[in-house]
């Protein structure tokens, strides 16, 4: 008889465990960066249907929820099933300087794309400084 060994397994059930499994999904991945006036921010949901992303936001907390479902075809027998399906969140704090009243987010190639302007507020500005007599006025 033969058998397969795998020295790996144990790291690879390790590595579940911290991931997720099929059965409790792991944590979506997330890139965010600044473009001048612009925070953008990306996560990785391969697989998803759009209709399924739930994104709020709430004072400061921007979620994000999505559910990967498994075809199931009438007479297909699963052979391997290793992509994570179920329901995936993850939540980012954002600062006082975003306007998350004008966010955009669009959804294409398994990424959910987010672009969230910085607030006027919290845009460098030049301050005048006034003068006391006999001084000279500083101006920006």
């Amino acid at each position: 008889m033969l058998m397969r060994t795998d020295p790996f397994r144990d790291i690879d059930r390790m590595f579940e465990q911290i991931t997720g499994t099929a059965s409790r999904p792991g944590v979506m991945h997330v890139d965010a960066e600044r473009d001048g006036d612009w925070f953008h921010v990306y996560f990785d949901l391969p697989g998803v249907d759009p209709e399924s992303i739930d994104l709020t936001v709430e004072r400061n907390v921007l979620s994000v929820k999505a559910e990967r479902r498994r075809q199931n075809k009438d007479g297909v027998e699963s052979v391997i099933a290793e992509r994570p399906m179920g329901v995936f969140s993850r939540q980012l704090f954002l600062g006082d300087t975003l306007d998350t009243d004008n966010l955009q987010a669009t959804y294409d190639n398994g990424v959910l794309a987010l672009r969230i302007p910085v607030s006027e507020q919290a845009k460098p500005r030049k301050i005048s400084v006034g003068a006391g007599p006999g001084r000279k006025q500083i101006k920006g």
